[in-house]
């Protein structure tokens, strides 16, 4: 049976076929777009400057230490603040998820990368407390709507059943269905904390008082052992997280971080108002209805920015997520019981936490120090960031396999024994990163390479704020379509839904 959606991909078919084909179809897309992909090395000497940064990253070193300790806590003002405000909205969204509208709402508003919410609201409150708040709030609320909402969907509803007959709804949702899915909610909680510490790193690249303000600083300016102080503070953070974040202090983290930094800003009504009301407009329209002129700015703009943003993002996204396959499966053996030592899972360990802890904007930061523009950058860092939070969830669930005392050893371990029982989670896992990781993609065109970023950042840098709006616009439609494709495969090739949730 084939759908008329999507005609080349198998419809309710979970056998082991069903998802080598559609495995085989995506790399078989990404090879078709290798002629699109500009994969080239444009540096002098890449290896001179890797031989640096990996000394760098052996000496770290930082003069300020006041400097140092003051950025992080920028960085976790702004990402306590954005994700406890995310978290509130993503909750009263959640209660009438529901809903299409809702649904529709969420998704859009998710579907916008934070650094493009971020440079949306510098326009309107500058480089402000509330700018990097709202930014990493408003994408997140989304994000725990749809969580939120889904757990909600799941819950066991004999509870409610059971109630005497006229309890009000509001009553049965926070005596029957909240219990059943608060833990869940508190986890995934936590870890959306951790994205958001990254996410509020990032912030610092475009002028945000942030770790990585400084972060971009030192690159720039070839100061790596710097560069490695500051990543490495960062990663402590995000891996000691578990340990510093308990709901008893939660209150007292968020009462240090409003004093500390306050989400305040200073709003002119006038340029509010005139951003609103004309900024924004298609400029054919700002002196009455043009159609004709409508039509050929919107060509224009079709031609020059939107039809190769969107084939540069899809080509970039589709090998990135081929990337991201391969890293995950040649990598989640080093964290697995069933392969190798203690010494080599503890060092596996350490490069997933690295990776997985770096942001990717950071990835493709270096890597465009080394090997200068192109794509190669930002697919060897998707790839490696998404690739290692897969293998690090694969390699944790290839832990529970129990396999017979005479299984055989080695590659044919991994081929034969591993491999087939982890490939239905592999594949949900990866299916379900697609959506974020074109997010990740179309962002990553503000450094320089040519996808829809890279042309949102421009119409911002020009002020063509018309022309931002509506790329804007094309990116959270491409997500959000992306998303539904995701999944629609999932649910097609019966693959667990426990992503959702992580």
């Amino acid at each position: 049976m084939q759908s008329s959606s999507f005609p080349l991909i198998p419809v309710r078919d979970s056998s082991a076929t069903a998802m080598v084909r559609t495995s085989a179809l995506f790399v078989l897309v990404a090879l078709l777009c290798l002629p699109w992909a500009d994969l080239s090395i444009s540096t002098r000497d890449p290896w001179q400057e890797l031989a640096r940064l990996g000394w760098g990253l052996l000496t770290p070193s930082f003069d300020n230490p006041l400097t140092l300790l003051e950025a992080l806590a920028n960085t976790l003002a702004f990402a306590l603040q954005g994700v406890a405000l995310g978290a509130v909205g993503g909750f009263l969204l959640a209660l009438g998820y529901r809903r299409a509208a809702v649904r529709r709402f969420a998704a859009f508003i998710r579907a916008i990368h934070e650094l493009f919410w971020a440079l949306l609201f510098i326009q309107l409150a500058g480089l402000s407390p509330a700018a990097g708040v709202l930014a990493i709030a408003i994408p997140y609320a989304g994000t725990f709507a749809k969580i939120y909402g889904e757990l909600f969907e799941e819950v066991d509803p004999s509870a409610r059943q059971a109630l005497p007959v006229g309890t009000g709804a509001l009553s049965a949702f926070f005596f029957t269905e909240l219990p059943q899915c608060f833990a869940h909610m508190v986890t995934y909680t936590r870890y959306r904390l951790e994205c958001g510490i990254r996410s509020s790193a990032v912030l610092g690249f475009i002028g945000l008082p942030t770790v990585g303000f400084h972060l971009e600083t030192a690159l720039k300016q070839g100061q790596y052992s710097e560069a490695a102080a500051l990543f490495y503070a960062l990663v402590l953070v995000i891996v000691t997280l578990h340990g510093w974040m308990r709901a008893k202090l939660l209150p007292l983290y968020l009462l240090a971080v409003l004093v500390w930094l306050p989400p305040v800003a200073q709003f002119n009504g006038a340029l509010v108002w005139r951003f609103f009301s004309e900024d924004i407009v298609p400029a054919p329209l700002r002196q009455g209805w043009n159609g004709e002129g409508l039509w050929r700015w919107l060509h224009a703009l079709w031609s020059s920015q939107i039809a190769p943003g969107l084939g540069n993002t899809l080509v970039l996204a589709l090998l990135a997520l081929i990337g991201t396959g391969l890293v995950t499966l040649l990598t989640f053996p080093a964290i697995s019981h069933l392969f190798g030592r203690p010494v080599t899972r503890a060092g596996g360990h350490f490069f997933l936490v690295l990776m997985r802890s770096a942001p990717e904007y950071l990835l493709a930061f270096v890597g465009l120090l080394l090997w200068g523009p192109s794509m190669l950058p930002a697919v060897v860092a998707l790839s490696l960031h998404n690739g290692a939070i897969i293998a690090h969830l694969v390699g944790h669930y290839s832990d529970s396999l129990q396999l017979r005392d005479d299984a055989v050893t080695g590659l044919n371990r991994y081929l034969f024994e591993v491999l087939p029982r982890i490939y239905r989670t592999f594949l949900a896992f990866t299916l379900y990163r697609f959506e974020i990781l074109m997010r990740e993609t179309a962002m990553l065109g503000i450094l320089g390479i040519p996808t829809l970023g890279f042309f949102i950042d421009s119409a911002f840098t020009e002020f063509r704020f018309d022309r931002a709006m509506l790329l804007l616009l094309v990116t959270a439609l491409l997500n959000m379509s992306v998303d539904m494709l995701a999944r629609t495969l999932r649910r097609r090739l019966h693959l667990s839904s426990q992503p959702e949730s992580l």
